[in-house]
């Protein structure tokens, strides 16, 4: 990893960035790399009733703050959700651009196998956009039918306890039951023991560029 020192991680919807490599980008942060992050969508239309429109992006930047991403390099977008598929075209075009403005070493996107649509779109539109950048497919057991453990990254217990404070900024989500903190080190544990580690993530390895 020590070369790839531009990180550019892609979230289907506020919150999957955190969730699926929280600690790595963590891990990253620490070590001074440049990272970007960049959610499609901020769920303004799909929130309980009662929350304002703009509840999930201001949650969005106290949670990738508080794992080390300047506020300057989080771009938010607002595609409706579960309807990426649609507008697959202008998805493609923005990871385009994305791709020309930032010229990542390394890009973060869903994994293959994730059958959230939404996911699938970002997953399949980021893959074909970055296709000369070395590509890692992030984790999400609730939506993954399967799931290639390729690439390990070992996490640091104070890693993993930054991933768990940022996830605490989203107090609209904390009703699912995938921010359950148990959920989160009993997962960083299991990819550990599989690697011989203490803690780890996974991630599925599309493309790895030496």
């Amino acid at each position: 990893m020590k070369e790839k020192n531009k990180i550019l991680v892609l979230a289907p919807h506020t919150d999957d960035g955190e969730l699926g490599c929280g600690a790595t980008i963590a891990q990253f942060a620490n070590e001074g790399k440049e990272i970007y992050y960049v959610a499609f969508s901020i769920c303004s239309r799909s929130l309980p009733a009662g929350l304002p429109a703009d509840t999930l992006a201001k949650e969005c930047k106290a949670a990738t703050a508080a794992l080390g991403i300047k506020p300057a390099n989080i771009i938010l977008m607002d595609y409706d959700v579960r309807r990426f598929k649609e507008f697959r075209q202008n998805i493609l075009e923005d990871l385009i651009r994305l791709r020309s403005e930032i010229n990542p070493d390394l890009v973060f996107l869903p994994a293959s196998q994730d059958i959230h649509q939404d996911h699938q779109a970002i997953s399949e539109e980021g893959f074909r956009a970055f296709k000369n950048v070395s590509v890692l497919g992030y984790e999400l057991p609730w939506n993954n039918t399967s799931f290639n453990t390729d690439t390990i990254m070992e996490i640091t217990e104070m890693n993993l306890n930054t991933k768990i404070e940022a996830l605490k900024a989203y107090q609209s989500q904390r009703h699912r039951n995938y921010f359950n903190e148990d959920f989160i080190r009993g997962l960083a544990k299991v990819r550990g023991v599989q690697s011989g580690k203490q803690l780890a993530e996974a991630f599925e390895t599309f493309r790895w560029f030496l």
